[in-house]
């Protein structure tokens, strides 16, 4: 059927104009972007997405003039929004595009991503930002400013509601960080993405130290000093296939469960690697890491902030094709024990897994919290609270595994009984008390070791003594605190078969507007 002549030149100027907006900043400056190392925000965009699923939001959005704005063009805003699929399931995202006046966030494109945050919120769909910004455009003068406020305001109310994922995949500079910063996870493109609130030129100006942006606020600097970044990877579609990865752990909102996996990994294994790994001996350090792998479905773990606070290992697994949070201490990283950094990690992630129904294991061989000077006046006390604070408040299924060491306030921090767990298991290598048998019997017995006229025979006999009392999970056990002691082959099957059990779990806490963590 022909086309009226107007119809068909009505319809000639929507594409022209869509093509338009398609091009971004023209093509010499998208092969800039791809000489870079980088994609652009539709090639992202195209990476990310399940192919054909992305629906376009926002296209032929304009900047509302201002002085200084007449006569400059920014196609699509400098953002591309919309709604796609990742494994079938919808998400929103946003796609800043460098090439039209360096990604700068002005009124409307402000407006465009709040749009798409809003849809997210009311249809329960993850949202992901794929930030590349050269940060709040100048001309627009406060305008920029509020179109950050309305994004931070969202990222706000809508935490813990739906999941949201930033990828910084260029510059992430000034304001713009607080919205990452406000997100559930940051994945970073090393070697061409960073992120600072104030940048090399104003910190050498201000201080006088010299350091280049990489140094500063690069994907090193933020997965292995300041713990601000969750994961890194080489370039955009590694960070893109990394953002896939993650969301195939979470749930769509918080009134949903994570999805099930198929795994053809039997739940009944046996784990008789582990009884090669982990030792009675409580001065030999093993790999936690392969005794996640070998608990877990196919042996798969997506360890969260690998690099940072090594001491403890955050991450997502299967058991049984469902999704779990797993937080265990790590023996080889300073013997495992708690400190500023790890407690600040574990509770961040506990807090994770409870807003999105992701059920919690705890693996626990811990002799305390770090002990020193620049610990405690750095507020060792407070950053532990929050551990303390997350496990206490979360109501996903909790249950934990006593590996081998748990003393003091540390057996309370990795989640014991009394700190809300559902169900404890401990292997025979477990051992349960205040502090270890040494620096026990050293205080209980001090005087008898003193007044001894062999003291070192009588020092070993007395430890020998409080092991036998209390240096093993059968006391804790005794007195309920521990629910099972396991044999160590026989641990995958316990622990698919108790979250199992707690799988339909419900918990109603007292009335409040939220509670008051210690930040």
């Amino acid at each position: 059927m022909t086309q009226p002549l107007e119809l068909q030149e009505l319809i000639a100027e929507m594409e022209a104009r869509r093509r338009r907006v398609a091009e971004g900043g023209g093509p010499e400056r998208q092969k800039k972007q791809r000489e870079g190392g980088k994609l652009t925000a539709r090639e992202r965009l195209d990476a990310l997405l399940d192919p054909g699923s992305f629906l376009e939001l926002g296209t032929f959005a304009q900047h509302q003039g201002g002085r200084l704005m007449q006569g400059v063009e920014a196609p699509g805003e400098g953002v591309v929004t919309g709604r796609g699929t990742v494994h079938g399931r919808q998400v929103f995202v946003f796609s800043q595009d460098f090439t039209v006046l360096g990604g700068s966030l002005g009124k409307m494109h402000a407006a465009k991503i709040a749009k798409v945050m809003d849809l997210a919120a009311r249809t329960g769909c993850p949202v992901i930002g794929l930030n590349d910004s050269a940060g709040a455009r100048i001309q627009e003068g406060v305008d920029s400013l509020s179109g950050y406020g309305e994004i931070f305001y969202r990222n706000a109310v809508y935490s813990g509601a739906v999941p949201q994922i930033s990828a910084i995949l260029g510059p992430c500079a000034g304001g713009a960080v607080y919205s990452p910063a406000l997100t559930d996870f940051i994945l970073m493109s090393g070697g061409s993405s960073y992120m600072f609130i104030t940048g090399p030129e104003v910190i050498k100006s201000v201080t006088r130290e010299e350091v280049t942006f990489d140094a500063l606020g690069g994907a090193d600097v933020h997965t292995r000093k300041s713990g601000v970044a969750h994961l890194s990877y080489d370039g955009d579609a590694a960070v893109l296939a990394g953002v896939r990865d993650l969301l195939s752990y979470l749930p769509q909102n918080a009134r949903e469960q994570p999805p099930v996996v198929p795994t053809i990994d039997p739940a009944e294994r046996r784990n008789d690697r582990l009884l090669e790994i982990v030792t009675p001996d409580q001065r030999r350090p093993y790999a936690m890491h392969e005794v996640v792998r070998e608990l877990v479905d196919d042996g798969t773990f997506l360890e969260i902030q690998p690099h940072w606070a090594r001491n403890i290992l955050c991450g997502f697994a299967r058991l049984g094709g469902h999704s779990v949070g797993i937080v265990a201490n790590n023996p080889r990283v300073m013997a495992g024990t708690l400190n500023i950094d790890a407690s600040d990690k574990a509770a961040r992630f506990i807090r994770t897994c409870d807003c999105y129904n992701v059920p919690v294991l705890t693996l626990v061989d811990v002799t305390g919290f770090l002990p020193g000077v620049a610990q405690e006046h750095a507020g060792i006390i407070r950053h532990g609270a929050k551990m303390l604070y997350a496990y206490a408040e979360a109501t996903v299924p909790k249950v934990t595994l006593i590996t081998r060491k748990s003393y003091g306030g540390a057996y309370l921090a990795m989640n014991s009984r009394d700190m809300g767990a559902d169900a404890v298991y401990a292997w025979p290598t477990a051992a349960v008390a205040v502090m270890g048998a040494e620096g026990a019997a050293n205080i209980v017995y001090r005087r008898d070791i003193q007044n001894a006229e062999n003291p070192e025979a009588t020092r070993a006999r007395k430890i020998a003594e409080y092991k036998d009392a209390f240096d093993n999970p059968y006391v804790a056990a005794g007195k309920g605190y521990i629910d099972d002691v396991i044999a160590v082959e026989d641990t995958r099957r316990v622990l698919i078969r108790t979250f199992e059990m707690l799988r339909d779990k419900q918990e109603t806490r007292p009335y409040k507007k939220h509670g008051n963590m210690p930040l």
